[in-house]
C-alpha cells in the first residue's frame, strides 16, 4: 500500500511539473518544509477550516488524530503544488486509518476515506526551505 502511494506521488510529480529526463534517470528538485496548511471538512456539520500544522504535530479532529509529516513542493514552482505526508489514526491511537502522501492539486487521488471528515493539503508553509 505504501509503495503504491509513493509510486503515485512520483507519477503525479512528473506530470505536474517540468522534469529533466536523461535515459532512465528522472530528477526534479523539491524543497522540504516542516509546516503544512491543511483543510478539514466536517461533512455532517457542513463546516470547513484551515489549520497549519508543523512536522510531528498532532491534531485531534473529532475521533481522529491527524499526525503531520513533512511537506514538499517543486522548487521551480513553489506555488504550483504541495505534497504532504499525513497519518490519520483512530481516537485511541491504535487503529491506523490513513498513512501516505496527499497531493494538493489532486486531493481525491490518494484521499482519506472517512464517513465524517475530509482532509487535504492546501500548501507548504516555510520561510526557510531545505532543498533536496
Amino acid at each position: 500500500m505504501q509503495f503504491r502511494s509513493v509510486l503515485l506521488v512520483f507519477v503525479m510529480m512528473i506530470a505536474s511539473v517540468g522534469v529533466a529526463q536523461t535515459g532512465t534517470t528522472v530528477s526534479m528538485k523539491t524543497a522540504t518544509v516542516y509546516s503544512t496548511t491543511l483543510r478539514f471538512l466536517d461533512k455532517v456539520a457542513g463546516t470547513a477550516r484551515d489549520i497549519t500544522l508543523k512536522h510531528g504535530e498532532t491534531l485531534k479532529l473529532g475521533k481522529l488524530l491527524i499526525i503531520m509529516g513533512e511537506c514538499r513542493y517543486p522548487v521551480a514552482n513553489p506555488a504550483g503544488d504541495a505534497f504532504a505526508f499525513i497519518t490519520v489514526m483512530g481516537d485511541a491511537g491504535e487503529e491506523e486509518i490513513f498513512r501516505g502522501w496527499m497531493i494538493a492539486s489532486s486531493p481525491g487521488l490518494n484521499a482519506l476515506d472517512h464517513v465524517r471528515y475530509d482532509v487535504w493539503p492546501l500548501r507548504c508553509v516555510s520561510l526557510d526551505a531545505v532543498t533536496e
